[in-house]
């Protein structure tokens, strides 16, 4: 038999706990940042601390010292502009038992920001004593370039080789050349020559006068190869940082509500959105998570783009020509790769440049096809952009021929799934762990597999697509994609629906059995629209019982079943995502209720989470009084589809759509959770027209207001 870890190799270990629950991260770009709560990098607990560049570890240790002591820790933050904010303060200093300098004398204030391939640290230390203090601040760092599946927890048997440090009288260069060929460095430039400074650590010596500061600076580069970043001052850095945060800012719409507390929930979401979206040579792409998926990764992309759509559509523009540009061309059974598959994951580093993981380009997904489509369908719906889907037109009709032939692999009318790569993912639905497709008496489900949600996701494809062919004028195809998703729909509503549970089979098997289990899954069915209004109510009751709603959010599996486990990946966890993409599928189905009550569990949700930010997901344990929920311990945080779940949960609730061929913003039977009374929505952009929007609850319905509209567009309610 074997273990798990031979059924998942690339799964994450935890070992040990974090030392740490409340880390501090930080991203731009190809870099991230993971530091403990006192801003420094540590040794110790799960070991995921460090400064990240394009997948490997360029510095593992960074360590503060205000003599031979850590300074005590008095707050620490992620603002808003994605830079890092600690205040710390000495430890009493004695010698015997006589106290030279008292605790709290010493103000340490530190600022610490990523830019560019470069990690920007400032240290200012104030003096409150009455008389002069002589300080020493001392630095210990050390780069471990280990790649990021090491930090996960896989073990190699070989690795490259360290070269030798360089220091300088203010530099000191570190560096490694991988089993790749490739020479990686880390460059630590101070501001000041340092009194001492070695290859391990800096020490500064200063006399700082009463009520006096001094500031100390430091520049983290990340070298690969001859790719050396243009290293700024600190704050011209900070300024194009700042920025670039309000260029951003500028096309996106404004969130505001009558709850203090959801603003922030609003605010860091949007925050942790901004940090996440990356720049690439085809637009804006939102990296999964951090720290193991900061990358593009196909699924979260979309999904995460979709999120957003309402607010800002930029990034699904992003989404959309980068997955077109990486959509695979060619049969790569190690890739998982077949003709129009859209991409899985992209890695860098040195492990995937060598197949150590068979992620640097991997395609096994079953559900970024379709999805790709349909966010095609829906970025023209919100903005009109016919010249993007002329541009990726080529790439959708690619993709429906994907799923005619390599996705719908023995004719049946289904999309199914089977790994064709040794060493890829066994599992290739979002849920993708090795032990989340299985039938009602636990027994894990034999390829290839059809996912319940899969099939919905080919649904909607179909359908965005016949309407985009309208469009261009393809009105043949245009009728086929019809004709085969209401085909489709038939078939699948013959085959999935589970009349014992209520609900859509999970999945059917190699054998067409289906698997007759209570998920999450079916949820997405209801988002995708191929369920029938009958059996959509049917599933959101089911899903919104006692064994499936926790009282935070949905599980990903019921409690009833066989392999319920409330600290399992997929098996009994809540995923935001997951809540929100089913709380929209209520909502396009009249169940607004549902939907509020999702939307409020999520929310009560964020008040216990640290920064109120949203995990990747947390266990599924019931809701306990005057108890917040159960972290998973090796979530991703921030997670981007996490993320955006804030922002589709509202949507939901408002019935909310933009039409922006027809200059025409929608809302059909909105409703507010108790949680709110009034949102208003500022600067929402429609076909080049701007509105502001006030959405307010009263007694016995919800009412929406124009406060201003500039240009061309018609705001319709529906009750």
């Amino acid at each position: 038999m074997q273990t798990l870890a031979e059924q998942a190799p690339f799964s994450i270990l935890a070992t040990e706990p974090r030392v740490d629950e409340q880390t501090r991260v930080l991203k731009h770009g190809e870099s991230f940042a993971v530091f403990d709560q006192h801003g420094t990098i540590a040794p110790a607990g799960l070991g995921d601390l460090g400064l990240y560049h394009e997948g490997t570890r360029f510095l593992s240790r960074l360590e503060v010292f205000l003599g031979d002591r850590h300074p005590l820790l008095l707050s620490s933050t992620v603002r808003q502009d994605s830079a890092l904010i600690v205040d710390m303060t000495n430890p009493d200093f004695k010698e015997g038992t006589e106290v030279l300098l008292p605790r709290e004398t010493l103000h340490l204030f530190g600022l610490c920001f990523l830019w560019q391939g470069a990690c920007y640290v400032r240290w200012r230390v104030r003096n409150y004593v009455l008389a002069p203090v002589d300080l020493r601040l001392g630095l210990v760092f050390a780069a471990d370039y280990a790649d990021i599946f090491e930090v996960r927890g896989i073990e190699r048997r070989r690795r490259g080789r360290p070269l030798e440090a360089s220091v300088g009288r203010d530099t000191v260069v570190l560096g490694y050349e991988g089993l790749d060929g490739v020479a990686r460095r880390t460059r630590l430039a101070f501001s000041e020559a340092p009194a001492d400074l070695t290859e391990s650590h800096a020490l500064f010596r200063k006399r700082i006068g009463a009520h006096e500061e001094e500031t100390f600076e430091l520049t983290v580069s990340f070298e690969t190869g001859e790719r050396k970043p243009r290293l700024l001052h600190f704050d011209s850095a900070l300024g194009r940082a700042e920025a670039r945060l309000r260029r951003q800012e500028k096309c996106c719409a404004g969130i505001s509500t009558s709850n203090p507390r959801f603003d922030e929930w609003v605010h860091r979401s949007n925050a942790d959105l901004r940090m996440m979206l990356t720049e690439t040579p085809h637009g804006l792409y939102p990296y999964a998570g951090i720290p193991w998926f900061s990358t593009v990764f196909g699924r979260d992309g979309i999904f995460t783009a979709l999120e957003m759509l309402w607010m800002d559509p930029e990034p699904a523009r992003g989404v959309l020509r980068f997955l077109a540009a990486t959509q695979a061309s060619e049969l790569d059974p190690e890739k998982d790769a077949e003709p129009g598959k859209i991409l899985h994951e992209l890695r860098g580093g040195e492990m995937a440049a060598l197949g150590e993981v068979p992620f640097g380009r991997y395609y096994g997904t079953v559900d970024a096809t379709p999805l790709f489509i349909t966010l095609a369908g829906a970025y023209y719906q919100r903005t009109g952009d016919l010249e993007l889907i002329e541009s990726i037109w080529p790439n959708i009709e690619r993709a429906l021929a994907w799923i005619d032939t390599f996705g719908d692999q023995d004719g049946d009318g289904f999309v199914e799934y089977v790994r064709r790569s040794a060493t890829g993912l066994t599992t290739q639905g979002w849920k993708d762990s090795v032990d989340s497709v299985f039938h009602a008496d636990g027994h894990l489900a034999e390829g290839p597999v059809a996912l319940c949600e899969v099939q919905g996701y080919v649904w909607a494809a179909r359908r965005q697509a016949a309407a985009l062919a309208r469009r261009l004028g393809r009105e043949s195809l245009a009728a086929e994609q019809e004709r085969r998703a209401e085909e489709l729909r038939t078939r699948f509503e013959e085959r999935f629906w589970c009349e014992e549970i209520a609900t859509y089979a999970l999945a059917l098997d190699g054998a067409k059995r289906p698997c007759r289990v209570i998920t999450s899954n079916p949820g997405h069915c209801l988002f995708a629209g191929i369920a029938s209004p009958e059996r959509a109510r049917l599933v959101a009751a089911s899903l919104m019982s006692a064994t499936s709603f926790s009282g935070w959010g949905i599980r990903t599996l019921d409690a009833s079943e066989k392999r319920y486990n409330p600290m399992s990946y997929h098996n009994g966890s809540i995923w935001p995502h997951d809540n929100a993409v089913i709380a929209y599928g209520m909502g396009r189905y009249g169940l607004k209720d549902a939907a509020a009550r999702v939307l409020t569990g999520l929310y009560d949700a964020s008040l216990h989470m640290d920064l109120q930010r949203m995990p990747e997901l947390f266990c599924g344990f019931h809701r306990r009084s005057h108890e917040g929920p159960t972290r998973y311990p090796v979530a991703c945080s921030p997670q981007a589809w996490a993320a955006g779940s804030v922002f589709l949960l509202l949507q939901a609730c408002l019935g909310l759509e933009i039409d922006a061929p027809h200059r025409q913003i929608r809302f059909s039977n909105p409703e507010l959770p108790s949680c709110l009374e009034r949102v208003e929505l500022q600067g929402l952009q429609v076909a080049g027209a701007t509105v502001d929007l006030q959405i307010r609850r009263y007694p016995r319905d919800v009412a929406v207001s124009v406060d201003r509209k500039e240009g061309e567009v018609e705001v319709l309610i529906s009750q």
